[in-house]
């Protein structure tokens, strides 16, 4: 059950962001609130426990620094019945919806709902899991306007299942799950803010390569920003070719000339190496 209430900012407790506040944003909010007023109400929990205030903020962190830049001293915000993983399911799935999120960003917050997801519903499977959805169903009585956000219909696996409730399509999750689970923390880290980080194809490359590969142009990108000069300088060297090859491969190449030259050019290239004259002599 949600209930829309005033309440003053000095109440309400910001624990730490999957997604930083970021500055220029919130400015640029704090103006439109100046102009339009507050559209969307912030969302939080009731936490009368909570150290620093009787709420903790689930969703609405820049709306929420906008009014204080503003300097408000209260704010609008729905009130929801919701534990920590609920809160962080609904922080989640409201930032999955800003088309400003660069495609690392979104794959990470598509990795952090699955993780908080399993965590407190149980492992998702490519089948469903029965648990799960046991356990949302019993949420139905008290908590409906969540348990129905985070319900996985039956024979749905977890990329049919964000596709679904976040507006994705099934590929484009199944992409943002292999970019968050096989890029390196640190890599991801040191790639989030540059235009990188807004390439899904490069962002894919990266992910296929190994761990060590991904420590190199970690490195690489601490002595140079441009992640295409490191990669250029991450480029394994051609394996080295024995003479045998060396050989097989001249051979090749002197057989497929030879089919592709005319009678004339044949001639002149075996006067040029001295064997015209036996050539001759074997074929009378």
């Amino acid at each position: 059950m949600a209930e829309f209430k005033t309440i003053p900012i000095d109440q309400i407790v910001v624990p730490e962001r999957l997604r930083a506040v970021e500055e220029d944003h919130a400015l640029a909010i704090a103006q439109s609130i100046v102009e339009h007023g507050l559209l969307n109400p912030i969302t939080v929990r009731s936490t009368p426990a909570a150290k620093g205030g009787n709420y903790t903020l689930v969703a609405g962190a820049h709306r929420l620094r906008a009014m204080v830049l503003n300097d408000e001293s209260t704010i609008e915000a729905m009130v929801v019945e919701a534990d920590k993983a609920e809160a962080q399911l609904l922080e989640i799935t409201e930032n999955l919806f800003r088309n400003e999120l660069s495609v690392i960003d979104r794959a990470i917050f598509v990795q952090s709902y699955r993780d908080v997801w399993e965590q407190k519903y149980g492992k998702i499977t490519p089948g469903g899991d029965q648990k799960s959805k046991r356990q949302v169903v019993a949420l139905v009585g008290n908590r409906a306007n969540l348990a129905l956000l985070f319900q996985e219909e039956a024979g749905q696996g977890f990329s049919e299942h964000v596709a679904e409730r976040l507006g994705f399509s099934k590929r484009s999750v199944e992409r943002l799950n292999r970019i968050a689970q096989s890029l390196s923390p640190g890599l991801r880290k040191a790639l989030r803010g540059t235009p990188a980080a807004d390439n899904q194809s490069l962002l894919l490359k990266l992910a296929k390569a190994g761990p060590s590969k991904q420590a190199g142009i970690l490195a690489g990108l601490e002595k140079e920003p441009d992640i295409k000069k490191v990669l250029a300088w991450a480029k394994d060297p051609a394996p080295p070719i024995s003479d045998a090859d060396k050989q097989a491969i001249f051979l090749h190449q002197l057989k497929t000339a030879w089919k592709g030259a005319d009678e004339a050019t044949r001639q002149r290239f075996l006067q040029s190496i001295g064997l015209a004259d036996d050539v001759q002599e074997a074929a009378q």
